[in-house]
């Protein structure tokens, strides 16, 4: 199995994943935030920042899976390794309120490693393509000329 198709594997299932994970957020948050690793759900008015939450999620798979449709796998690439830092930023809150440390670390880290672990096999991929290829750009054309205009 191609580099190619393993990375674009794992980029489908992160999709997935995230959408899942998003909507599970919007539509019944504090059943979502009893996974999340927190050690209560928000009191009072507070589910609304499960809903962000959810939001944010969806909105990060959305990103993903149009960069994965279009085939710009280069940015998919960046984008990986960027996006990872949401899941670390998760488990860092986790960590800071006193969370479940198995979750954060299992959950969120594991999460966030794997996403920038893909990033770079993307981009490890990307640079592959681009040397079997002879480079990332094509030679341009020779500058035309005009042709020389009889003088009156």
């Amino acid at each position: 199995m191609s580099l190619k198709r393993v990375n674009t594997v794992l980029v489908a299932a992160f999709v997935l994943f995230i959408l899942w994970f998003g909507t599970e957020f919007v539509v019944s948050p504090e059943v979502a935030a009893e996974g999340f690793g927190l050690p209560r759900p928000p009191a009072g008015d507070g589910g609304g920042f499960l809903v962000v939450k959810g939001i944010r999620d969806i909105v990060l798979a959305l990103v993903l899976a149009v960069l994965l449709v279009t085939g710009h796998r280069r940015a998919l690439g960046w984008v990986l390794l960027v996006e990872a830092f949401a899941a670390y930023g998760d488990m860092a809150t986790v960590l800071a309120h006193h969370g479940s440390v198995p979750v954060a670390f299992l959950v969120h880290g594991l999460t966030a490693t794997a996403m920038a672990a893909t990033g770079l096999l993307v981009l490890r991929e990307t640079r592959e393509a681009r040397g079997a290829r002879g480079g990332a750009v094509a030679p341009s054309p020779a500058p035309r000329t005009q042709a020389a205009t009889p003088a009156a």
